[in-house]
C-alpha cells in the first residue's frame, strides 16, 4: 500500500487472521467464509482490511479519535515552500509543480482510518465486495455522494478517473498496472477486472483511487476552450470533497473554502473533521523565509525538519510566553529510506563497489554530532523503524525466498548482516576511507594525482543536485571526504522548477531522496525500484534501478499470501536493496516536530497512526485565541 497519497499511509503490525481479507463486522471469518461459499457471491463489506480485524463495525456513527462536538469555523494559515502552476493532479509530478491544495479537492472510494493498521472504510462508495481469489473488485456508490455544482458521482467518473491516471501518471500507471479495465456494473457499481488472481492488495488499493469529474474534464472552461487533463491548468478544479479553491494568487497563495453543503458532512468517516472554514497556504522560497514568517504570525504552524533549527531558532519571546507551543509527535505510520540517491543510468555509477565506497566516505557520526546535535539515527534499512526491516543473516522463509534468486544477488545477502561503516573519530574515518580505496582498487579504479579515473581512465566527477537550500550545508560536509578519495564534487542548487524537469529528465548525478514505506507494501513498490518505471519520466524509480532479482521479489511482495510471508518477501528485497548500495542511507528522527500558535484544540489523545493530526483534527478554538491576543 502507498505512503504517497494525500492522507498519508496507516501502519503496523499484527498477526494475520484472514489474510488480506476485509471481514463483515459481527460476523466470525469462518461463518463469512461459509457464507460466500453457499451464496456463490462475496460479500458486500463496508470495509476492507488487508489483514487483521476491523474496528469499526457497520454502521458506525464516528471513528474515537475525533471530537464530533468540534466548533466550525475560523481560519488556518499553512506554509507550502516552493511556488505552484498547476491544480490538475492527473499530471502531478510529470508536468509543472502542483498546489498541494488541489490534492484536497477530490476524494476516494474508501479512506483510511487512522487508529488501525492498513483499514480502508468506505467514502465516496458504500461497500465494496471482492471474491476469495481477489480476481476482482467491485465498489457500490453511496447514492448521496455529489460534485460541487451538484451532480451525482457516477460509475463513469470511477472509470474515467482509472483510465485518465493511468494513462498520465507514472505512479498511478505502475501502481494500477494489474488493473486490466474498469466497467460498469450496476447504476451505482463499478467492476475493476485484474489481470490475475493472487494479488491480494488490488481490492484494497483500488478504493484509494482518486475519483475525478468526467463531465467536468470533457467539456469547457470559462473562455470556451476544452480542458485537458493531460495538460496543466490553474483553472480551479472542480471536486467533491469538504474543501474547495476559494481564490489564489500564482505561485504565492491559495485559499480554500468549507464547502457548507458538502455531501458528506454527515458521512461516518467525515464527522469531526475538516473544521476549519478556510485553509490557507502561503509559499515561501525555503524554510529560513518560512520560519521569520511564522514567528511574526503570519503563518499559525511550522512543521521543522531541521535538527539545527528546532535547537536554536525558536528562541523568541512569543514560546516564552507561551503563546506558541513546541510539540513533537510520535511516527508509528510509516518507515522510510533517505539517502543520496545514485543515478545508474550514468556509466560512471554502474559499478557497486564504487557506490559501496561512497558510503565509507560518509562520516554520519560526525555530521550528527557538528550539525544535528546528535538528534539522528543513521538509516540501516529502506523499512527503517518497521518489522520489515531486515537484520542478521536471513533465515526460514526468508532464506527460501532469497534461495529462488541466489544466481543474481550479491553473496554477502546470505552470508554477511548489513551494516552500515561507523565513524566518528579520525581513526574510525581513516579505517573506512582505506576500505572505500580498496574497494576502488579491486574495481580497477586509481588514484592519479589525487584524481579518481575509471578502468578507461574517465576522472569521476559528480555533482550532487539540491532543490531544498537546508540540504547545502549536508553536501558540503560530505563532499570533502568524496574528494579525499579522489572523487571531484560539486553542489549545484536550482529552484523548484528546474529541480523538477532535470528530476523528471533524469539529468543529475546525486540527489537527497526519500522514500516512504508503510508496513504493508505492495504494488507501490515496482514504481520505487522496478525495471519497468526506471525509464518512465516522473517515476519515483529515480536511482533507475533494472534488476531481475528486484523483480522477481517485487512479486513476492505483491502476491504474498499471508502476513508472515509479507513480512518475510519485504526483509528479502530490503537485504537485495541495500547489498546492491543504490543509495548511501542518511539518517532519520522518530518525530515529528511542529511550532504551534495556541491558538487551537484537537481531540485527546490523537490516533496511534495520525502523527500530528493537523489540520484535519483540529478545531480554532476562541477561548486561546483571545488569550493570545491579550497576551
Amino acid at each position: 500500500m502507498a505512503i504517497t497519497r494525500r492522507h498519508l499511509l496507516q501502519s503496523g503490525a499484527i498477526a494475520a487472521i484472514t489474510p488480506a481479507l476485509g471481514l463483515t463486522a459481527g460476523i466470525p471469518a469462518v461463518e463469512q467464509a461459509h457464507a460466500q461459499s453457499a451464496t456463490g457471491e462475496p460479500v458486500w463489506r463496508h470495509a476492507l482490511s488487508l489483514f487483521g480485524d476491523i474496528k469499526y463495525p457497520a454502521g458506525f456513527k464516528r471513528f474515537d479519535y475525533v471530537n464530533p462536538d468540534a466548533p466550525k469555523g475560523g481560519i488556518t494559515r499553512m506554509i507550502s515552500i516552493g511556488t505552484f502552476d498547476n491544480f490538475n493532479t492527473a499530471v502531478m509530478g510529470v508536468k509543472g509543480s502542483i498546489a498541494p491544495a488541489a490534492t484536497l479537492i477530490n476524494e476516494t472510494l474508501m479512506t483510511p482510518s487512522q487508529d488501525e493498521i492498513t483499514t480502508e472504510y468506505g467514502l465516496l462508495a458504500e461497500a465494496a465486495a471482492h471474491p476469495d481469489d481477489f480476481s476482482w473488485v467491485t465498489y457500490r456508490l453511496r447514492p448521496e455522494a455529489r460534485w460541487h455544482d451538484g451532480k451525482p458521482v457516477t460509475p463513469d467518473d470511477v472509470i474515467f478517473s482509472l483510465d485518465a491516471l493511468k494513462k498520465n501518471s507514472p505512479f498511478y500507471s505502475s501502481y494500477y498496472r494489474h488493473v486490466v479495465k474498469a466497467e460498469k456494473s450496476g447504476d451505482r457499481a463499478v467492476k475493476f477486472i485484474f489481470d490475475a488472481p493472487g494479488n491480494r492488495e488490488l481490492p484494497t488499493i483500488v478504493g484509494e483511487l482518486p475519483i475525478l469529474p468526467k463531465h467536468y474534464w470533457e467539456g469547457v472552461d470559462a473562455s470556451g476552450n476544452k480542458r485537458d487533463i493531460s495538460a496543466t491548468t490553474l483553472e480551479p478544479p472542480l471536486g467533491s470533497g469538504p474543501y474547495r479553491i476559494k481564490e489564489f494568487v500564482a505561485g504565492r497563495s491559495v485559499r480554500l473554502e468549507r464547502v457548507k453543503d458538502y455531501w458528506g458532512a454527515n458521512s461516518p468517516t467525515q464527522i469531526g473533521q475538516n473544521n476549519f472554514d478556510e485553509l490557507r497556504f502561503e509559499f515561501f522560497r525555503d524554510n529560513t523565509v518560512a520560519l521569520e514568517a511564522f514567528k511574526a504570525d503570519q503563518a499559525d504552524w511550522i512543521a521543522e525538519n531541521s535538527a539545527k533549527q528546532w535547537a536554536t531558532a525558536y528562541d523568541f519571546p512569543a514560546v516564552a510566553e507561551k503563546r506558541v507551543v513546541r510539540q513533537e509527535f510520535p511516527i508509528n505510520n510509516s518507515g522510510r529510506m533517505q539517502g543520496f540517491a545514485f543515478n545508474l543510468r550514468r556509466d560512471q555509477f554502474k559499478d557497486a563497489r564504487l557506490r559501496r565506497a561512497f558510503n565509507y566516505a560518509y562520516d554520519f557520526e560526525e555530521m550528527n554530532k557538528q550539525l544535528f546535535y546528535g538528534q539522528y539515527k543513521r538509516i540501516n534499512s529502506y523499512f527503517f523503524g518497521t518489522e520489515l526491516a531486515c537484520s542478521e543473516l536471513p533465515e526460514g522463509a526468508e532464506l527460501q525466498i532469497l534461495d529462488t534468486v541466489r544466481d543474481k544477488v550479491p553473496p554477502e545477502v546470505f552470508t554477511t548482516p548489513y551494516a552500515n561503516p561507523v565513524g566518528g573519530n579520525p581513526d574510525a574515518v581513516r579505517a573506512n576511507l582505506r576500505e572505500a580505496v580498496r574497494l576502488l582498487k579491486e574495481a580497477n579504479y586509481t588514484i592519479k594525482d589525487g584524481k579518481l579515473v575509471d578502468p578507461t581512465g574517465k576522472p569521476i566527477v559528480v555533482e550532487i543536485l539540491v532543490q531544498d537550500p537546508a540540504f547545502e550545508r549536508i553536501a558540503l560536509f560530505y563532499k570533502p571526504s568524496l574528494e579525499r578519495i579522489g572523487v571531484a564534487t560539486s553542489i549545484r542548487i536550482v529552484d523548484e522548477a528546474q529541480y523538477e524537469n532535470r528530476l523528471r529528465s533524469f539529468d543529475f548525478d546525486i540527489i537527497f531522496d526519500t522514500w516512504g514505506e508503510s508496513l504493508s507494501p505492495g504494488n507501490e513498490q515496482r514504481e520505487y525500484w522496478g525495471s519497468q518505471s526506471a525509464d518512465q519520466p516522473g517515476s519515483r524509480n529515480v536511482v533507475g534501478i533494472k534488476n531481475p532479482a528486484v523483480d522477481a521479489l517485487i512479486d513476492k511482495v505483491i502476491f504474498a499470501t499471508d502476513r508472515a510471508n509479507l513480512v518475510a518477501a519485504t526483509k528479502a528485497l530490503d537485504r537485495v536493496l541495500l547489498w546492491n548500495f543504490y543509495v548511501v542511507p542518511q539518517y532519520t528522527y522518530p518525530f515529528s516536530r511542529y511550532a504551534i500558535w495556541d491558538r487551537f484544540s484537537h481531540a485527546e489523545p490523537l490516533p496511534k497512526y495520525g502523527s500530528s493530526g493537523l489540520p484535519s483534527l483540529w478545531w480554532f478554538d476562541a477561548a486561546k485565541a483571545d488569550r493570545i491576543k491579550r497576551s
